[in-house]
């Protein structure tokens, strides 16, 4: 019972981050639509930064525990399993028809995103330089998505209502509740996070294994459960662009926000091992979504296999 405490008490961690990042996200866009903030910004603002907190807090609670492995092995190991594994496994479901997708600009940013990432990581550590340079990328990003969102909707006369934009509004929800909803998320995120980091510590030392093993598997997978369930969803729903989309956009912010935001929190130093193997693999799994993006070619359930055996085989060579 001993040994398995650990892996409950880390699956109960996450657990009740996924809960309480859901929560946030629904009391901070009710609270801020009711405040008369227009439903762009939440989107752009409050619903990317809710949806990315578990990350984010994990991020951080590894920094302030002495384990930074666990921080940029939750980020890179992220991106790596959402390509290959959360592409790859609803692909098996369904075909996903990737080909009616328009995310050439978003992936362009994904890409170069990812080359920032890495230069920077070529430095040795992740410090306050590396954040002001991976937070003012950030900026840049969500400064064109709201000017190009802007500009379509002007451009469009759309006369749809913001509140119909974002998942999870309601305009009838009761301010008591949006004060639960935002409470919940607030003490369950640093607890859920305080949870997940200590245990999984706890696994790397029972194992013999790095934080920076454990963070790349374990904890990477499963903060990419949230994308793998809507994934899913959306692939058996034929909808694609939602799922590429919220894949390309995932990685995006992992690498910008997550990192940057950790690395004013403390210096977070880069194993050599990332150097050498983990971001490669990162980046060329990034690089094999260019058949989808520029040639429109589905992803077949040919592909799905592909995707999944991959991701298999890099975890195997991780955890060897």
């Amino acid at each position: 019972m001993a040994v398995a405490m650990p892996w409950l008490l880390s699956g109960l961690g996450l657990v009740i981050l996924l809960l309480a990042g859901d929560s946030l996200v629904k009391g901070a866009v009710n609270l801020s639509l009711r405040l008369g903030v227009p439903a762009l910004i939440v989107s752009l603002t409050i619903v990317a930064f809710g949806t990315s907190a578990p990350e984010l807090l994990i991020a951080i609670q590894a920094v302030l525990e002495g384990a930074p492995g666990i921080a940029i092995g939750n980020v890179v190991g992220s991106n790596t399993a959402n390509i290959l594994l959360v592409l790859g496994i609803p692909a098996l479901l369904a075909t996903m028809h990737t080909s009616e997708c328009e995310t050439k600009k978003t992936y362009n940013f994904m890409i170069a995103a990812s080359i920032l990432f890495i230069a920077l990581a070529f430095r040795g550590v992740f410090d306050w330089i590396a954040a002001i340079v991976l937070l003012a990328a950030l900026a840049f990003v969500l400064w064109d998505a709201a000017r190009e969102a802007s500009g379509h909707r002007a451009a469009c006369a759309e006369a749809t209502t913001d509140e119909e934009e974002i998942e999870g509004v309601d305009p009838d929800l009761p301010g008591w509740r949006i004060a639960i909803f935002l409470i919940l998320g607030l003490i369950g995120l640093p607890l859920g996070a305080d949870l997940l980091v200590d245990n999984a510590t706890i696994i790397a030392k029972m194992y013999g294994v790095s934080d920076t093993v454990i963070g790349l598997t374990l904890v990477a997978v499963g903060t990419s459960l949230p994308e793998l369930a809507t994934t899913v969803m959306a692939a058996l729903r034929r909808q694609a662009d939602v799922a590429l989309g919220n894949v390309i956009g995932s990685n995006m912010f992992n690498l910008l926000a997550i990192i940057g935001v950790a690395s004013f929190v403390g210096s977070i130093p880069v194993d050599s091992a990332f150097l050498r193997f983990d971001l490669w693999v990162m980046l060329g799994a990034s690089i094999l979504l260019v058949p989808f993006v520029y040639l429109r070619r589905d992803i077949t359930r040919v592909w799905g296999v592909v995707l999944t055996v991959l991701y298999l085989a890099y975890l195997a060579i991780v955890l060897s």
